[in-house]
């Protein structure tokens, strides 16, 4: 059958869609890029706020004539959901009368026989159950063509954070094991892949067989041609300095740390299952700067929070102030079905001041990050090229290893390679310069 899968949210649901795509290709179905060439369409979700589950009511809405369509015809048209929103919201999602397909995170094996089912019966089906050990390890992903390759090294989490919806969309941390992986990591390198991340919804506390996530980070630097490592999303109360050091030895373990703080607010972050205060937090950045200087570091925020007050959101200015992050993704709080802080706390902050904290904080964010990147003003950084610059025919962009975005003049370099480029210009959201190769 021609089936169409869309992603939406995380990368952690882009690597799923890759594993989704193989099983279904190894059951004989094709991939297309159109509904209307497609018998099963299948959206990947995202659950962690509002505006991911309106995303994917609008598509379904979207599909309703096409299905009544096919009906018209007496032709199977199979609509899924699939991953956390199926997870968490199964029962209202069988409710619409376009989907007849849910499937939870642990259950993507089972998708060739409830597709084949539906179309024998035309009845719903829902396989939405969570376990305790499935990893997929031994499913090789079918990737799309790219610079970087996405890693799975575990799946789920321990840490219940009064806000997160994850531990019951994805159950409990389990980890793939250190063989598996690094034979993972050999394929994609002989594959021709230049950087691979490490994906884990907790990726630092990864655990095997007494192995930890810097052990194993450590084997993998030392694979021959792994020209970098990423990985996301790890949590400050795991962050070791084993993991700092082997980050500061290894030239191919990218010096960018993802470091979600959520508040700046001693009593917002006890209020969300945080386990670490903002002295702890700004303790650990001044050991990742002394580990790394050179490191970027970016992070999680979240305003609105039950119970937020003004003097709340200002401590988490002085902390934003204090800390000087290279970059900032900011949303305002979105309850979600199921977590801690929907049963136990009201969402008793007004959209306005959501929305004012929301504004303040991303032009105190932009002030910050244009004033970091004037720095790198007519110095050389070596760029990992990704491809075309969006908004330039003429131009190419890619990443250094802190992650920031250069964009320069095309070159006869193809993604994929790596350049010398200095710096000529800088804005909030990018470094410009010329290849000096």
């Amino acid at each position: 059958m021609n089936i169409l899968l869309e992603t939406y949210g995380c990368q952690m649901n882009v690597a799923d869609s890759e594993l989704i795509r193989s099983i279904l290709i190894a059951k004989g179905h094709q991939m297309t890029s159109s509904a209307n060439d497609a018998e099963v369409v299948l959206m990947n979700t995202c659950a962690i706020r509002e505006n991911a589950h309106r995303k994917i009511y609008g598509r379904l809405d979207i599909l309703r004539p096409l299905k009544k369509q096919r009906e018209a015809e007496h032709r199977p048209f199979v609509v899924g959901v699939l991953g956390c929103m199926a997870q968490n919201l199964k029962e209202e999602l069988l409710m619409h009368p376009v989907a007849n397909l849910v499937v939870g995170p642990d259950n993507y094996r089972a998708l060739p026989n409830l597709i084949d089912r539906i179309v024998q019966t035309n009845h719903h089906e829902v396989e939405a159950s969570l376990s305790e050990y499935e990893t997929y390890s031994d499913i090789a992903p079918t990737r799309i063509e790219g610079v970087n390759a996405w890693v799975t090294i575990m799946r789920g989490c321990d840490n219940f954070c009064a806000f997160c919806v994850v531990p019951y969309t994805r159950g409990r941390e389990r980890s793939r094991s250190i063989p598996s992986i690094l034979n993972e990591l050999e394929q994609l390198v002989a594959a021709g892949y230049p950087q691979v991340t490490l994906l884990g919804q907790n990726v630092n506390s990864y655990c095997h067989e007494g192995e930890t996530f810097a052990d194993l980070i450590v084997k993998a630097a030392q694979i021959p041609g792994l020209k970098r490592i990423r990985f996301t999303s790890p949590h400050p109360k795991d962050f070791s300095e084993k993991l700092l050091y082997a980050i500061a030895e290894y030239p191919n373990i990218c010096n960018h740390i993802h470091l979600p703080l959520q508040s700046g607010s001693d009593r917002i972050l006890n209020l969300m299952n945080r386990t670490y205060t903002s002295a702890e937090y700004l303790g650990l950045v001044k050991t990742i700067r002394r580990v790394i200087p050179t490191t970027t570091l970016t992070t999680d925020m979240i305003v609105g929070f039950p119970t937020e007050t003004e003097k709340d959101f200002q401590e988490t200015v002085q902390l934003m102030d204090a800390v000087q992050f290279d970059n900032a993704f900011i949303f305002k709080y979105s309850e979600r079905k199921g977590t801690i802080a929907a049963r136990d706390y009201p969402d008793d902050v007004a959209e306005v001041d959501k929305t004012n904290r929301i504004v303040r904080l991303n032009n105190i964010q932009h002030e910050i990050a244009f004033a970091k990147h004037r720095c790198y003003s007519w110095q050389t950084v070596r760029v990992l090229i990704e491809g075309s610059a969006d908004k330039g025919i003429n131009q190419q962009m890619g990443k250094t290893a802190g992650n920031l975005t250069v964009v320069f003049p095309k070159t006869a370099f193809n993604p994929g390679e790596f350049v010398s480029v200095r710096v000529t210009e800088t804005t909030t959201g990018a470094l410009y310069g010329e290849v000096i190769e």
